[in-house]
């Protein structure tokens, strides 16, 4: 039984696939961790609690996935693709092909044409979610 208050960070897939890298670059990222329940049910077996957006700004060094939401060139890197946990346990022929595309459209011009949204924000929703219950008494 876990006492006192409880945080888990997690991520709503909804949410999450319908983010750039994943939906036009790198698909094969939807098929990893499917079995992972959502923030709601996550919350549920807590015994309730409340579930929150952690919006991602548009400067986070982390180094997950949407961190670099803003700044797609860091994608590129391969140091920087090594951190990411979606990308990394990914074989490069399900990887290679999407970052050879994202270099393409950025050296193009088409990616920036594509998300001129994106260069206005200060944060983004990318998914994830903070959950917070107060755990058993």
């Amino acid at each position: 039984m876990v006492q006192g208050p409880i945080a888990v960070l997690s991520w709503d897939w909804e949410i999450f696939d319908r983010c750039w890298m994943v939906a036009e670059y790198v698909p094969a990222s939807r098929t990893l961790d499917l079995d992972l329940p959502s923030p709601e049910v996550i919350a549920e077996l807590l015994g309730g609690g409340r579930v929150e957006i952690v919006a991602v700004p548009a400067d986070c060094t982390d180094g997950f996935c949407a961190a670099w939401w803003r700044r797609p060139e860091a994608y590129l890197d391969p140091a920087v693709r090594r951190t990411i946990s979606g990308l990394a346990r990914l074989l490069p022929a399900q990887v290679d092909p999407g970052i050879r595309r994202l270099a393409d459209d950025l050296s193009s011009g088409e990616w920036h044409r594509r998300h001129a949204d994106l260069l206005e924000l200060d944060s983004y929703d990318a998914g994830y979610r903070l959950i917070g219950a107060a755990g058993q008494q």
